[in-house]
């Protein structure tokens, strides 16, 4: 059975369009809380299902209540199981690395993938405040999601039948592409001008002596 199918037939056949949304929705929980899931597939599969814009919003809606119970859900158990101590600190020497280590993170990675189980850092960051992580999350994934949408549309515009759905899927899987290269670069980045900025650190100390 191949992700169309486990869809269309499990899903559609259970209930619909409620049935494939439903489907859509445990896909996004799965990814949140369990483990990655590549939800962007599963979303533009659930658009195919039925391509109208009141069901593209509800998709989104879908998504966004999904993220939000699986990521929660996730730093709620990690709050509640003890986290060593040096497991904490690799954690927030890893924020300090990143030029974004706010709340605003979750927004970032959208874009460059740079917190996975974002449950489990809201689990462990203190500093955080849950309301900024949680608008955050639910404005990227509309803005993601909102994307997608509106790039689907005007793929099923200018394309007809499984043609727009493959056109589609591929332009999701470049863009999951596109984010992971940027991920690495950015933390390339990061990490080439922390390395500068010990060196000039350390040769200010070293020409103090």
């Amino acid at each position: 059975m191949n992700t169309e199918s486990l869809l269309y037939d499990l899903f559609g056949g259970f209930g619909g369009d409620a049935g494939v949304l439903l489907g859509v929705f445990l896909i996004f929980l799965i990814d949140a809380l369990i483990f990655p899931a590549l939800p962007e597939v599963f979303f533009i599969l659930g658009y195919d299902y039925n391509p109208e814009p009141w069901y593209g919003a509800l998709l989104i809606c879908a998504a966004v209540l999904a993220e939000v119970i699986g990521i929660f859900s996730l730093a709620y158990v990690v709050r509640r199981v003890r986290v060593p101590r040096r497991i904490k600190a690799a954690v927030d020497r890893y924020l300090d690395f990143l030029i974004v280590s706010d709340e605003k993170v979750f927004l970032v990675n959208r874009v460059a993938p740079m917190i996975p189980f974002a449950g489990a850092f809201i689990g462990m960051v203190d500093r955080w405040d849950r309301r900024k992580c949680l608008f955050y999350i639910v404005l990227g994934c509309v803005l993601k999601y909102g994307v997608i949408l509106l790039a689907t549309g005007l793929f099923y515009e200018y394309f007809t039948g499984r043609m727009a759905l493959r056109v589609t899927i591929a332009f999701v899987i470049a863009v999951i592409a596109i984010s992971f290269v940027a991920s690495y670069l950015r933390k390339r980045k990061e990490g080439l001008q922390r390395g500068s900025s010990t060196s000039t650190r350390s040769s200010s100390r070293i020409a103090a002596v």
